[in-house]
């Protein structure tokens, strides 16, 4: 068996070059919800639902399900703070509003039923995701008004409706 000379290697090396497609990747751009924007929701949201007479608990979370505000209202529930950050979470995850989550669930879509096992997710109404047109930059949940959570976030979401244009 001969040696391999190296310029046989330098060649093949060059030669293989030549054939291989260069590797082209774009950054990923995303937008993210600033902090203000996030306490505009939240204090919209408790203002909505203390109009109509209930004490809630409001979580508005960014595109990794971090939370950025978390506001616990007079005489709410200790609970509502948990569940308020878990439909934030689910709504941001799953990029739908948590009544639709929920109705799957109760559908019996067995994806659902596999997914509520995860951490931080929930099938009950009240968290909507937060868009910035068709971006989900975030997700936002309230609990502590039966019935209500869901207009109440709503409202949270209108107050900022022109800044996610």
């Amino acid at each position: 068996m001969q040696p391999v000379s190296s310029h046989w290697i330098v060649a093949c090396g060059l030669l293989s070059g030549i054939f291989a497609h260069p590797a082209s990747a774009e950054l990923l751009v995303h937008h993210d919800l600033p902090y203000a924007v996030a306490l505009t929701i939240a204090e919209a949201t408790l203002e909505s639902c203390g109009s109509k007479g209930y004490a809630v608990s409001v979580v508005v979370v960014d595109r990794d399900g971090e939370t950025i505000v978390a506001i616990r209202g007079d005489n709410a529930s200790p609970h509502t703070m948990e569940n308020a950050r878990r439909k934030a979470y689910t709504a941001m995850s799953f990029k739908l509003p948590t009544t639709e989550y929920a109705k799957r669930f109760a559908d019996g879509n067995p994806t659902v039923r596999q997914q509520v096992t995860l951490p931080n997710v929930i099938a009950i109404g009240g968290g909507l995701p937060v868009k910035l047109g068709t971006e989900v930059v975030g997700g936002v949940g309230t609990s502590g008004s039966p019935g209500v959570d869901e207009p109440c976030v709503q409202a949270g979401l209108d107050k900022v409706a022109d800044q996610l244009k």
